[in-house]
């Protein structure tokens, strides 16, 4: 279920960009959330970037969205680079493209089903299958992929709350972009309280292999966008060096003079 921020975290929290990220690993992560989906306990698990932190330090409704998630972690190496100058370090980035793989793997392992939910039409079903094919055993619960505009329509979002409690997944890949995700997972979560759900961004494109995934070298240098901006850089080029660039230099050079007082 839903929980207070912090009520299911362990250890010292990151206090960055307004909002307080869990120092975990991904496997870290992964071993909450399948502990607690094997005890019967649901939560979600919030991915921030720069591009969210940038949004919620703006508004502060997404600020309190982002902060009722059981987890947060860092999807995006500048909030690693600076959590560390902060002297409050961030063991690693823990994406949202990450977890659709090593939490699919561990629901195979452990007998624990998931449902994918985001994507043009057949991609969560495709993405189902490669997941599949990756990781013999794995229960795929259900795909949907929702009409574009459905999240204004009361009537829409109540049938993809219908098809997901339905399907009673453990795990739930919400792949919307943000904020719709996130609201719509603050939407669905009542109605599955041992599910976990994930704000996944582009993972189900990625687990469909219809959206190239950064080289696993960009993933760890903190070039991912640059790989996404040369993918799809009309969509990107506003969003990545207009808005976001001078967000994350501000944010370092924040938290570097943080250290130094």
């Amino acid at each position: 279920m839903l929980t207070e921020p912090g009520a299911t975290r362990s250890g010292d929290r990151t206090h960055l960009a307004g909002l307080e990220f869990d120092p975990l690993t991904e496997a870290q992560a992964v071993d909450h959330v399948m502990a607690a989906s094997l005890s019967g306990q649901g939560g979600w698990v919030a991915t921030p970037n720069v591009d969210i932190c940038r949004h919620t330090r703006q508004d502060p409704a997404l600020r309190r969205l982002v902060r009722t998630a059981s987890l947060i972690v860092p999807d995006g190496m500048p909030l690693v680079w600076a959590a560390r100058l902060r002297g409050h370090p961030l063991p690693e980035r823990v994406a949202g493209g990450s977890l659709i793989f090593s939490l699919s793997q561990a629901a195979a392992r452990h007998g624990r089903s998931i449902y994918l939910l985001g994507g043009a039409a057949g991609v969560p079903e495709r993405a189902g299958q490669e997941l599949r094919r990756s990781y013999p055993g794995l229960r795929v619960a259900g795909a949907d992929s929702p009409p574009l505009g459905f999240d204004q329509d009361p009537g829409a979002i109540e049938a993809v709350r219908d098809r997901v409690t339905a399907a009673a997944p453990d795990i739930v890949f919400v792949g919307l972009g943000f904020p719709k995700q996130e609201r719509l997972i603050a939407s669905l979560a009542p109605s599955c309280p041992r599910a976990w759900f994930i704000g996944c961004g582009a993972a189900i494109p990625y687990a469909a292999k219809t959206l190239p995934r950064p080289p696993r070298w960009m993933r760890r240098t903190g070039l991912a966008w640059l790989f996404r901006l040369l993918s799809e850089p009309r969509r990107l080029f506003r969003r990545y060096l207009v808005q976001d660039l001078p967000f994350a230099l501000t944010l370092l050079a924040s938290a570097a003079a943080s250290r130094l007082r």
